[in-house]
């Protein structure tokens, strides 16, 4: 089963979203912070909001919804009762209330599916002020750019390091801090295609753990980068010096814990950036070299669970097809992604299909009925194209069997 088809003709434009640094001032960085304690505030009255209407319709059998039009009266009400709340900006506060919005929609979605509790999506929970960071958006009337600078609503003034020209006017923007303590402005903009010339090949890509990404064709194989894993010592000495000098529950940390803290921070964010940028690297040179690409939807989500936690987390899967789909989307390629329910079952020469699942340990596929022998991950790659609608002659010449072609319809 094809789980998206997205073809050359539906990309002219995309939204894309623009990151820049902030350069943030005290009188900045107080005014933002006093705007997020009030985001923070209404963020925290739509749990309690939704918490007690479950209550309620629970005790007397109603049906009645906590939905954003209903909390924005209730938050129209609130800022002419409260003065503190009236000194802020509407336009953040009625963001958080849409955010909330997504976030409770998104639960009860999954939890009407009966998807177990590992899978879905909780319920917003109340927001500490320790335990989150600032983050405040929005909308077309609450922000403008002029002169290079950004200014927000509520006569919030900031420097934005311009490191690229935006490609049109930005239709919001998201202002967060970062653990490290950095300002970042995110904006949203309309993006054209850039469509490259064609290569007339196409490709097959599954992922897995041994290498990220094996392909039909070897040279654009991507190899376990272990960038967390050369990293991991001096992770490891840092989160050592936090536990030497943790204090106790209550007490405030001291300077030796925060320096340590922060060295800790910098270290992942570097292996973070660092995977980021290999799997942009790697999800280009695929876009340019092919025109149709089928992709295994894999989601590495249930493998958080698993031993194989700390490898699938190092391997990014999921940030490196973000990538590809992001790369393929701006360049005009037919990208498919791929149910992967049996790849690892069919033969990519003769469509036949195994009888049994074969086990991980398992690293080479045998076909029992026509003998044909490869490695695990090479099989599944050219099944991709196959059950994506490719000419399969395009993938190194592979000419599966009808079996595979009924089983892909």
């Amino acid at each position: 089963m094809i789980g998206m088809d997205m073809t050359p003709q539906e990309t002219d434009t995309a939204s894309a979203r623009y990151l820049f640094r902030l350069r943030v001032s005290n009188t900045a960085e107080k005014q933002l912070r006093e705007e997020w304690g009030r985001c923070r505030w209404v963020w925290n009255e739509c749990v309690a909001m939704s918490r007690k209407v479950y209550r309620d319709n629970k005790a007397t059998g109603a049906d009645d919804t906590c939905g954003p039009a209903w909390l924005d009266k209730l938050l129209t009400e609130a800022r002419q009762a409260n003065r503190w709340l009236r000194e802020g900006a509407t336009v953040p506060q009625q963001q958080t209330i849409r955010d909330f919005g997504k976030s409770r929609a998104k639960a009860l979605k999954d939890i009407k599916a009966r998807l177990p509790m590992k899978q879905r999506a909780g319920m917003p929970r109340i927001k500490r002020d320790k335990d989150t960071r600032p983050s405040l958006a929005y909308t077309k009337r609450g922000f403008r750019v002029k002169d290079g600078r950004l200014y927000l609503a509520g006569g919030i003034e900031l420097t934005v390091v311009w490191s690229r020209d935006l490609p049109s006017e930005p239709s919001s923007v998201r202002v967060y801090q970062d653990n490290l303590g950095h300002w970042y402005a995110s904006f949203v903009v309309q993006v054209a295609a850039e469509p490259l010339p064609g290569a007339g090949r196409a490709i097959g890509i599954d992922w897995g753990l041994t290498e990220t990404a094996t392909t039909t064709e070897g040279a654009y194989d991507l190899p376990h980068a272990q960038h967390g894993k050369r990293a991991q010592q001096r992770l490891a000495h840092y989160q050592r010096q936090m536990s030497r000098r943790e204090r106790p529950r209550n007490k405030p940390q001291t300077k030796g814990y925060r320096k340590a803290q922060r060295q800790a921070a910098k270290a992942h964010k570097k292996v973070a950036r660092q995977r980021q940028d290999t799997g942009r690297k790697w999800a280009k040179s695929v876009a340019r070299h092919h025109d149709q690409i089928a992709v295994e939807d894999f989601k590495p989500k249930f493998l958080a669970k698993t031993t194989m936690a700390r490898k699938a987390a190092d391997a990014a899967i999921g940030a490196t097809k973000t990538a590809l789909v992001e790369q393929a989307r701006k360049h005009g390629r037919d990208l498919r992604l791929v149910d992967p329910k049996y790849t690892t079952m069919d033969c990519a020469h003769c469509g036949a299909r195994a009888k049994h699942r074969l086990p991980l340990s398992e690293r080479t596929f045998t076909c029992t009925a026509c003998g044909a022998s490869s490695p695990r991950d090479k099989n599944s790659a050219r099944v991709m194209p196959v059950r994506a609608g490719f000419t399969p002659a395009d993938v190194e010449g592979v000419r599966p069997g009808h079996l595979l072609r009924d089983r892909a319809a």
